[in-house]
């Protein structure tokens, strides 16, 4: 919650709707030129590497086959034709990969686009339709405490009924793609109208958030005299310390070769294959560009952040001198939202190039179905929900920086303040991921 109290009409949440209508277009856009076009363009690319490929591979075979009357010039005939299949083989790989590269960058952005806009869409209708509320600048009480809310159980409930559809939503959209799974609408029903009811309480939670109330105070030992939403992340950002820390730990556990007694006598120890990512990704500069930079987008991310808030509490805050940055951030409001939606940006492409780099590892082999590759997968992606869930918080961050009069100030800036603890706990995380995972 803020830490002030705003008269926010409900009409402002059509804007919301406005939105997530532009977030839609933007991600069919991305989705048309990234996977309709250049897909196609690498899809081509890749057809005439895989007949290239086949060609040198039939001639190398004529060649084996064939008896000739000087062996000599036979075999050197034979390893030119060895090599040309081996360099046929890699280009047909590269545009293999270059393909999944504007396919998957272009699916995943669409994805994004739509789960943004349904946050918006439905958020912004739900609020929008309610009753108006009384406002009375004169009779709040400044240590009032705040009513309860009906926000918790409204998320855990749409969080219930979608993980109860989820395989079954998992299958059905496979289906919808043309893979051979078949279609099961009940659970696919279900899993959509959870994730309404999910909607629908995060909606109610801005809606809470954006009309605020006086920043509750801890009261007892340890506490004392903190902020509670403070303490309160701290404790959360221990527990996330608890839960990277096994993946970390079966991580070097796998990769030092570490075996309990029991499986070393039941002979199990030898059958566990080790090869990881970094062995598949290490081996070329080109394939480590994803990870390293998606490692300074986020660290960019966590400067961006602090940027929001310093600019926020800086009750003397100018436009820079220099043209361009005054028109970037011309206002303290523009300049804060302008500064998180940088760090919306960056939080999302770090999303899209882990979804690239996830494509290009599954066509290599490198699948979940093996004991490295369930910890990396498990890892990375516990990792990549983590921004992914800090970029929903950071779309309602935007929208009440954009709407609020003063936007974020002095007075309520202590929102991006929290969140910022958040985000850079995510950041912290990578950084140590990114070396033992990728390069070790």
């Amino acid at each position: 919650m803020s830490g002030s109290l705003h008269d926010v009409k409900n009409d402002v949440w059509m804007r919301a709707v406005i939105v997530s209508v532009i977030l839609l277009f933007v991600g069919a856009a991305a989705y048309g030129a990234f996977a309709v076009g250049v897909g196609t363009v690498k899809k081509n690319e890749w057809d005439a590497a895989y007949d290239d490929y086949n060609e040198a591979k039939a001639h190398l075979d004529m060649l084996v086959e064939s008896e000739t009357d000087d062996p000599e010039a036979s075999f050197e005939e034979q390893k030119a034709a060895e090599k040309a299949v081996d360099e046929a083989y890699d280009a047909k790989v590269d545009a293999h990969l270059s393909y999944l590269t504007w396919v998957t960058a272009g699916k995943t952005i669409l994805v994004m686009m739509i789960i943004y806009a349904a946050f918006y869409g439905i958020s912004g209708f739900y609020n929008s339709i309610q009753p108006e509320e009384e406002h009375d600048d004169h009779h709040h009480d400044d240590h009032e405490e705040h009513h309860g809310s009906a926000s918790p159980i409204l998320m855990a409930a749409g969080l219930m009924f979608f993980m109860m559809g989820f395989p079954g939503f998992v299958n059905t959209c496979k289906s919808i793609l043309g893979l051979d799974y078949s279609a099961e609408m009940g659970d696919f029903g279900m899993s959509v109208i959870g994730a309404a009811i999910l909607i629908i309480g995060i909606g109610n939670w801005w809606n809470e958030d954006l009309k605020g109330h006086q920043e509750q105070i801890a009261t007892s030992a340890p506490f004392q005299g903190q902020d509670i939403r403070k303490a309160g992340m701290w404790i959360f950002l221990i527990s996330e310390t608890m839960v990277f820390a096994s993946f970390f730990s079966s991580y070097l556990r796998m990769r030092t070769g570490w075996c309990t007694e029991w499986a070393v006598n039941a002979g199990k120890c030898d059958l566990v294959d080790t090869q990881t990512a970094s062995d598949l990704l290490r081996h070329e500069v080109g394939t480590l560009l994803p990870g390293a930079i998606n490692t300074f987008a986020l660290i960019i991310s966590s400067y961006t952040i602090v940027l929001a808030l310093k600019v926020a509490k800086d009750v003397n805050w100018e436009p820079s001198k220099n043209a361009l940055m005054a028109k970037l951030f011309p206002t303290r409001k523009k300049a804060v939202r302008n500064y998180l939606i940088i760090t919306l940006a960056l939080g999302s492409m770090f999303i899209v190039l882990k979804l690239v780099e996830w494509s290009h590892l599954i066509a290599e082999g490198f699948t979940i179905d093996t004991q490295a590759g369930s910890i990396f997968y498990v890892a990375t992606g516990a990792h990549g929900l983590h921004v992914f869930i800090g970029l929903l918080v950071m779309l309602f961050m935007i929208f009440k920086a954009d709407v609020l009069e003063n936007g974020y100030d002095e007075h309520n800036g202590q929102g991006i303040e929290y969140f910022g603890l958040y985000w850079h706990f995510v950041d912290l995380a990578w950084v140590a991921i990114f070396p033992a995972f990728y390069l070790y």
